[in-house]
């Protein structure tokens, strides 16, 4: 399997570091992967899912969101301070970007996401700046801003509010810019009123003992999306049970299985059907 490295100009001048995987057999469609919250390309169970998108004849981009505080590889956040200044305008920002650099007008883009990343592709479709042929959302959450009102204000006031990684160790913050945008622009950043009016086929697959964003989220989500097929993973926690590092030639949880065969399915069945009834794979 060949892969390449790339890097270009992301949300704000940043950059965008990527790598692609190309199609096993003739290509059948392009998929543009966005990680989570303090994820990134390299993350757990991404280089294994990017793999089985490529067997399938699809061009895969997995990357690292210009303002992850990641740049390439999986080591620390080397760039903490863009990690303070991300928000949601800088994540669709570098979809839109992507979709317009890896387009090709003879293959139908999908949008993959995991947690945040799956959030910020919906977001992305709803709002009209990106054309998605389709959508899969992992772990998404149904809302953009998740604080308290307390957490709210002490952020304003603050100017940041900690927000540290149990994988590096490192003291993190989120910038008072996150929340900012979604006030003075609360109808943009709307996730249900907008991914109601997504058109494209949409997936959300979620486990049903993720304790970091509910299943209830999916569920909010798959009802606002005319388009929407819903798939639970029975025993499935945030990541489907896949620990970071895993081997890209590694051998999946029960529930990452689950996952990609939900997904593998309904890939190749979802120009025939405009929804599905809930699923439970396990």
């Amino acid at each position: 399997m060949k892969f390449t490295d790339w890097q270009i100009e992301g949300s704000r001048g940043e950059a965008i570091y990527g790598t692609t995987h190309d199609a096993s057999v003739k290509p059948k469609g392009i998929v543009i992967m966005a990680h989570g919250f303090k994820g990134y390309k390299e993350y757990g169970m991404f280089p294994w899912i990017a793999t089985q998108f490529s067997n399938d004849g699809y061009i895969v981009h997995r990357f690292n969101f210009s303002h992850s505080g990641m740049l390439d590889g999986d080591g620390p956040f080397e760039r903490s301070d863009l990690f303070e200044q991300a928000t949601w305008n800088t994540q669709v920002e570098d979809l839109k970007i992507l979709s317009t650099a890896f387009a090709q007008d003879t293959l139908p883009l999908t949008l993959f996401g995991h947690s945040r990343g799956g959030a910020a592709s919906l977001l992305a479709v709803g709002r009209g700046e990106v054309d998605a042929s389709r959508v899969i959302a992992l772990s998404s959450p149904s809302q953009c801003i998740s604080m308290s009102t307390a957490e709210q204000k002490f952020l304003l006031e603050r100017g940041k509010i900690e927000s540290p990684s149990g994988r590096t160790g490192q003291m993190l913050y989120v910038g008072k810019a996150f929340l900012e945008e979604q006030l003075e622009s609360s109808e943009t950043h709307d996730l249900i009123a907008l991914t109601s009016k997504i058109e494209a086929p949409c997936m959300i697959v979620h486990g049903e003992d993720d304790t970091t964003v509910p299943v209830s989220s999916a569920i909010e989500l798959a009802d606002s999306i005319p388009t929407a097929t819903l798939v639970k993973i029975e025993g499935g926690d945030h990541v489907f049970n896949t620990p970071n590092p895993f081997p890209i030639d590694g051998v999946p949880s029960p529930q990452l299985k689950a996952a990609w065969d939900a997904i593998s399915t309904y890939r190749d069945n979802s120009s025939q059907t405009r929804a599905r009834p809930f699923l439970n794979p396990m």
